[in-house]
């Protein structure tokens, strides 16, 4: 199958944090993602005061305007260098604390209180840590994730989300013979056996 040559791939931590360090972060939308803007409908689905979590966030700027139109946002993010990047780009004041439940995680609160940003790995994350959700913007996160993880961070998406909320979820389509990833490639049938 096309996705054989990906299956083995691993980008760790490290790899991460060094391509935020280096600004080789070709993945953020200066702009926000289009995608979003187009389907803010199904995400809210006519709704006020949501949470929504950001998977893998870096300094997504469509945290900010989700947070403006009054709803919460929670995002997840290995890199402290990209939490903090965000929060100054948007001259937002923030205060900073750690996570008890987490070694060595911090969580990054703008101080309105809209906005909660944990620095730390995703698997360090639970429900009984995060709440759950409304809605999910999964930006980028399903196709950074490696492949053989995607299991477990699809379970807990699904362990994150309340009974009735919205999951977007974007992909990239592409020859995985021609690209190593990230971004990996996600048949669509593989996203319909993950999340069912």
């Amino acid at each position: 199958s096309d996705v054989e040559s990906q299956k083995e791939r691993v980008v760790t931590e490290e790899e991460w944090l060094q391509k935020w360090e280096m600004g080789n972060i070709g993945f953020h939308k200066e702009q926000g993602h289009p995608l979003l803007q187009k389907y803010m409908d199904v995400l809210l689905n006519g709704k006020s005061g949501l949470r929504i979590f950001f998977p893998l966030c870096g300094k997504a700027v469509e945290m900010k305007w989700l947070a403006d139109m009054g709803h919460s946002v929670v995002g997840v993010e290995v890199s402290e260098q990209a939490v903090k990047e965000f929060f100054s780009e948007h001259s937002l004041p923030y205060c900073e604390e750690p996570v008890p439940e987490i070694s060595g995680a911090k969580m990054f609160q703008s101080t309105s209180g809209n906005i909660s940003l944990y620095c730390c790995s995703i698997y360090d994350l639970s429900s009984s840590i995060v709440g759950k959700f409304d809605g999910v913007w999964d930006r980028g996160a399903l196709v950074a994730v490696n492949p053989c993880d995607r299991q477990r961070y699809v379970s807990l998406m699904v362990n994150l989300m309340e009974k009735n909320s919205s999951y977007l979820l974007v992909t990239v389509s592409y020859d995985p013979n021609k690209h190593k990833g990230p971004p990996f490639y996600v048949p669509e049938s593989e996203i319909k056996s993950l999340f069912g």
